[in-house]
Parts: structure tokens; C-alpha cells; sequence
């Protein structure tokens, strides 16, 4: 089964509540496409009965435990405030049971409340939309554009750095928007940066940052740091 269809909505279409699912390490940007294999009981029940209803689900992280970097509570973390609402935009069931699903993502949110556990045993939240709205519009030809060739050299290195072929070639003919969207999604960088990345306020911030993270990782590479010493 798949799941299609336009969906262009206003902020007044949001969800006041929706479920959330946390998962560290996930990162869902507006208009970026988000693959999940769902197996956990929890998160089936969550993704059913999304299907049933308006297909929307948030993507958030759990906020790590700095003491040990472990959660005090590995069944029901500390959530951050700040995660992105994504629509269900592809579906179908596996033969062992799971379900495939693609997230695109719409629009942030903020936590203004967690609501009690329902019956199907996952999480859900009252979101606060209005802050991200800008979310909901295309950025536009007046946004300052994102510095390309220092992404791409940082981009090059961090992938040589991990014995990654350069997909810049592939992505280099994306606008700026999907560019610094996949490219944030899909690298390999921690909670707290994919964090930092998904509250950037504006698309030349994020991509200000990734391109620094980028080049803050590869320059912290013993074997890359010795290499340019010689």
C-alpha cells in the first residue's frame, strides 16, 4: 500500500495534539523525507492509528542524560522542547509484521504540554506551531544564499574521512533548501548537533552550521589532523 496526495496546508490545519515518536539521532527537517522501520508494539499502534486520522506524527528527540549519557528513564525520556511535525507519505506492511513508513516532514513545533498515555502506549503532545511558521512557505529568491563551495570542500573532507564515495555530484543540482536538508538528515552527527541544526531559524543559519560541524569533525580526526601536519 502507498500514500500519496498534495498536502499544502495553512497553520491552522496543524494538529493541536499529536503522537510523537522519540528517537535519538533522527532528524526531520520541513520537506525533508524521513524512512522508518516500525516493529515496537507501541509505535505500531501509533502509526495505525495516525493512518486513521490526519497521517501526522512528530519526530523528536530525547534529550540525552549529560551525567552518564545514558536516559534515567529508557522507556519514557526526557524529551527536547523543539521536534518537527511529518506526514505519513508512504506505507506498506512487511511479511514478518513491520511497517515502512516515509515521514515528510511540514512544519516544527514546540512542546507546550505532554499529554497522558493512551491506550496504545505511546507519547503524544499539544504543539505549539506558531513559532516555526515560516516553515509552511518555500524559502524565497530575497533569502541569503548558502556559501556552496566551502560546503562542498567540507563536505568532501568529511566524507573522505570516513571512506565515503562524494555524493556532491548528485546533490549539488538541488536548491538550497533540499541541499542542506539531506545533507543534515543523513550525516552521520550527534543528537545534540542534529539538535542544533533543527532549531536554526533561518535555511543560511543551518547551513552556516552544518558546513561548520562538518569541518569541526574532520579537523577532529587524530588521523586527518596528522595528515595536514605533514
Amino acid at each position: 500500500m502507498s500514500i500519496c496526495g498534495h498536502f499544502d496546508p495553512e497553520l491552522s490545519d496543524l494538529p493541536e495534539t499529536m503522537p510523537v515518536f522519540p528517537l535519538s539521532g533522527a532528524l526531520l527537517l520541513p520537506r525533508g523525507h524521513l524512512p522508518l522501520n516500525i516493529f515496537e508494539p507501541r509505535y505500531m499502534n501509533m502509526v495505525s492509528d495516525a493512518l486513521g486520522q490526519d497521517r501526522m506524527i512528530g519526530m523528536i528527540q530525547p534529550r540525552p542524560d549529560q551525567r552518564n549519557a545514558y536516559f534515567m528513564d529508557p522507556d519514557h525520556p526526557e524529551i527536547f522542547s523543539t521536534g518537527c511535525a511529518g506526514r505519513i507519505t508512504a506505507f506498506s506492511e512487511t511479511d514478518d509484521g513491520r511497517f515502512l513508513i516515509t515521514l515528510t516532514g511540514v512544519c516544527r513545533f514546540n512542546v507546550t504540554e505532554e499529554l497522558p498515555e493512551n491506550s496504545g502506549g505511546y507519547r503524544r503532545v499539544r504543539g505549539d506551531f506558531a513559532p516555526w511558521k515560516d516553515d509552511l512557505t518555500l524559502p524565497g529568491d530575497d533569502d541569503m544564499p548558502i556559501n556552496r563551495d566551502r560546503l562542498r570542500m567540507a563536505l568532501e573532507a568529511y566524507f573522505a574521512q570516513h571512506s565515503l564515495r562524494s555524493c556532491w555530484d548528485t546533490l549539488s543540482d538541488s536548491d538550497d533548501e533540499m541541499l542542506i536538508t539531506t545533507i543534515s538528515m543523513g550525516c552521520r552527527l550527534s543528537p545534540l548537533e542534529k539538535q542544533a541544526l533543527l532549531e536554526c531559524t533561518t535555511l543560511y543559519d543551518r547551513g552556516d552550521m552544518l558546513t561548520t560541524l562538518l569541518e569541526m569533525a574532520v579537523h577532529a580526526d587524530p588521523k586527518q589532523t596528522h595528515s595536514n601536519t605533514n
